[in-house]
């Protein structure tokens, strides 16, 4: 027991999502503070209906070390799946702050999420990824309807980028669904300027800061027949 509460008061502090987290490396003087490869997956049942979005993220090598600094290993070295459940419902607990970094709409109308109860963390050459199911709070509708999913952070802490190789993948969708993905963009030179004088300890942008953030969204766009 003393183990586990020391990996999850490590997890607190370290947590990307936590406002008076302070991570030291360079590219912590700037916004933004941690950088996710991301997918998701949609997840349709048999009645056409979409039931759950799946994520995987895939975390910065600077903040894979950071989080898991001292943490214990098992008889071969490794930091395994176990070993980071603490920190992995640490992660999933508090993204719920911040809707998890997924905006959902069908057909218009925003769409809510259950509590993650699917979820771990795996250490891969360095690097820390999140694996987190969301359940919708019912089962949705989705014939002749446009689902919309934005992944992104609009304080620009956390900067996600979808993998180049199948972003966005359709699980069990019916036939004729399309599915278009529009990655982020980059803000411009300037607004960077500005937003790289914000630092680690300010986790939300500046309301004047905001509009500098509206090309950072990663845009999930399902057409349903």
């Amino acid at each position: 027991m003393a183990h586990v509460m020391t990996i999850v008061r490590r997890s607190i502090a370290v947590i990307v999502l936590l406002l008076s987290m302070q991570v030291v490396t360079t590219q912590a003087e700037a916004h933004p503070h941690v950088f996710v490869d991301a997918r998701a997956e949609l997840v349709f049942n048999d009645q056409a209906q979409l039931i759950a979005i799946r994520h995987v993220w895939r975390f910065d090598e600077a903040f894979s070390a950071y989080a898991t600094q001292g943490m214990a290993t098992d008889d071969d070295g490794q930091i395994t799946r176990e070993i980071l459940q603490p920190l992995a419902k640490v992660n999933v607990d508090s993204l719920k702050d911040y809707d998890y970094f997924s905006l959902l709409h069908i057909g218009g109308k925003r769409y809510g999420f259950k509590l993650p109860t699917d979820y771990w963390l795996q250490m891969d050459q360095g690097q820390l990824t999140l694996f987190f199911t969301l359940n919708l709070t019912q089962p949705v509708k989705t014939a002749k309807q446009t689902i919309v999913l934005d992944v992104y952070d609009p304080a620009y802490f956390v900067d996600f980028t979808l993998v180049p190789s199948e972003p966005a993948l359709l699980i069990n969708a019916p036939a004729g669904t399309k599915l278009t993905v529009t990655p982020k963009g980059d803000p411009d030179p300037a607004a960077a300027a500005i937003l790289s004088q914000i630092p680690a300890s300010q986790r939300q942008l500046p309301p004047e800061y905001q509009s500098l953030a509206k090309d950072l969204t990663n845009r999930i766009t399902v057409s349903c027949p």
